[in-house]
């Protein structure tokens, strides 16, 4: 609990955006083998590349979670797109109405979660 009771305003939009890439890779989950590897396949060379970005001119080290994180944005990106590809999304919102606010109220139900846990802890 402590965690949550820490998560600053970035911390939590990042925790949005897992739970909105979730909700919908899971309701248009597609087993192709194909789309998998190449969703790694971006994420190795993009997280590669944003690596080497964030060591230029000798930037301190990263921690191991603010690097997970440049490898598993390209990879999330990449396969949110291969799996909503002609299913008539705009941007990253569904033709669905009802699916949007569900993800939505997913993302209400965390941020709600961790208000608690905040107000619980002080």
């Amino acid at each position: 609990m402590r965690y949550f009771a820490r998560l600053t305003a970035g911390r939590i939009i990042l925790w949005c955006y897992l739970l909105w890439y979730l909700f919908f890779a899971l309701r248009y989950f597609d087993s192709s083998r194909a789309l998998w590897l190449t969703s790694l396949g971006v994420s190795a060379i993009v997280g590669a590349a944003l690596l080497i970005s964030t060591r230029a001119g000798g930037a301190a080290r990263l921690g191991f979670w603010p690097t997970a994180r440049l490898f598993i944005m390209p990879f999330c990106v990449s396969s949110f797109s291969a799996l909503v590809k002609g299913r008539g999304f705009l941007l990253i919102f569904s033709p669905r109405l009802h699916e949007d606010y569900l993800a939505l109220g997913l993302c209400a139900a965390f941020c709600a979660f961790v208000a608690g846990v905040k107000l619980a802890r002080r």
